[in-house]
């Protein structure tokens, strides 16, 4: 099945071939009309391309692969198994013994639950099987974190989605081990629209890891994802996204949690590649002691454009937040951090840190900041700092002189710029974060 064209009639035809249960339907068909309703936004990066090719019906919304799900890694097709090596998920699978799925279009392709994690009671599965094998569980929680209504590219994802995690983690279980999850464009024209849906019931604790990438096609691709996550009462949930688009692809996300009492949400958010990244992971803070966490790092090359940053919002006393940005840019690349906290008049005592720090390696790239704080009471703390710097050529010729070629040079000097936030990367990605380094800082 494909769909090209946003109607009625083959949205209701996506859901039926999906056997979908009408409440999901009628959440596609909402999504559909908000989308139709609501404007692009236009205060941030142009999207004038991907505006343009949703008119001319460029935009593959849906398209089944007809590729069942393998049970095993040795079933996957040779082509996919050596682009999925270089990316280093089966070192991660086979070390950390974790449940990976890979997505690959719309379809999921191979899914491992291990019986670890069936002994815990924790599901781990894509959102299509969820919505078959869990329906209370997906219909208690869909579209109660990030609304159709959010923004014009969450109600299309609301419409058409298809694809993405489902994890769901009884109370008082400690996942050990991180779940990996990757989502993989490989159709010209093809836009991704994943939905994951995370929920941690009290006490409970997860890592989940996602990569995402594309090759290089002669078309625009749009990536419209929508990641829901409910982080119950004293649980603890950290979410690490890694991503390498091409550079045709135009990654519009929404990311967003609700954070209970003395629970702890922690986004780590890595981009690079793409035309042109808007992504802003948000935590919405309702239990008094709640902490939320976003560390990002942007890297913005050859005019691209990664417009990306946090949202923090404090509902109840005594929460915390902490937002870390660091930027590098280079070669016309533009990075720019969009953020927004708030600290609502029953956030009493609340504290937030906000940290923004680019670097500039030649003269033709660009960074900014435009954060926006709404303190609505007297009796909180807030620190905000921003600071933009450029390549040291007096560095570069020191290490120079201790034989050290320039190419290499660069890249001791930007490890050394992002050397407080590397320790927070899991270590599944470490590898695949100093190739990202490398590639993007090629001369």
């Amino acid at each position: 099945m494909l769909v090209r064209i946003l109607t009625r009639q083959n949205i209701a035809a996506l859901s039926k071939h999906k056997n979908e249960p009408e409440w999901v339907l009628n959440f596609r068909l909402k999504g559909l009309q908000v989308f139709k309703q609501m404007s692009y936004p236009n205060w941030g990066p142009n999207l004038q391309k991907i505006k343009q090719a949703i008119k001319n019906k460029e935009v593959i919304y849906f398209s089944d692969v007809a590729v069942k799900p393998w049970a095993s890694w040795e079933q996957i097709p040779q082509k996919l198994k050596t682009f999925f090596e270089k990316i280093k998920i089966p070192e991660a699978e086979k070390k950390f013994l974790a449940g990976v799925e890979l997505q690959y279009d719309s379809s999921t392709i191979y899914t491992q639950i291990k019986a670890y994690l069936e002994k815990l009671g924790v599901i781990f599965t894509n959102i299509d099987t969820a919505i078959q094998e869990y329906p209370e569980l997906v219909k208690k929680y869909l579209g109660k974190a990030v609304l159709p209504a959010d923004n014009k590219f969450a109600a299309l994802n609301s419409a058409v989605f298809s694809g993405g995690s489902f994890v769901y983690v009884p109370e008082g279980v400690h996942v050990k081990l991180p779940l990996h999850a990757f989502f993989y464009i490989n159709h010209p024209g093809l836009a991704q629209f994943e939905r994951s849906l995370i929920i941690l019931e009290e006490g409970a604790k997860l890592e989940y890891l996602e990569g995402c990438s594309a090759p290089l096609f002669s078309k625009n691709n749009l990536h419209a994802a929508v990641v829901e996550i409910f982080v119950g009462k004293n649980a603890t949930m950290s979410y690490t996204t890694l991503q390498n688009w091409s550079k045709n692809v135009f990654n519009l996300t929404t990311q967003r949690a609700i954070v209970q009492e003395k629970a702890t949400m922690k986004w780590f958010d890595i981009n690079a590649g793409s035309a042109i990244t808007m992504k802003y992971p948000a935590c919405i803070l309702t239990g008094e002691q709640a902490t939320g966490i976003t560390y990002s790092i942007g890297f913005a090359t050859n005019g691209q454009i990664q417009d990306t940053g946090a949202k923090m919002i404090h509902l109840a006393p005594n929460t915390k937040s902490l937002i870390i940005s660091k930027a590098v840019s280079r070669s016309k690349g533009i990075n720019q951090y969009r953020g927004l906290v708030r600290i609502s008049p029953k956030a009493i005592n609340s504290r937030t840190n906000v940290t923004c720090d680019a670097l500039l390696l030649n003269k033709d790239s660009y960074a900014g900041t435009y954060p926006v704080n709404k303190i609505e009471n007297s009796q909180s703390t807030v620190k905000h700092e921003a600071k933009i710097s450029k390549l040291d050529d007096e560095a570069l010729f020191y290490l120079a002189n201790r034989g050290l070629p320039e190419q290499q040079a660069r890249n001791m000097i930007t490890t050394g710029f992002l050397g407080d936030l590397i320790p927070n990367l899991p270590l599944e990605f470490a590898r695949e974060f100093k190739a990202m380094i490398e590639l993007v800082l090629e001369v």
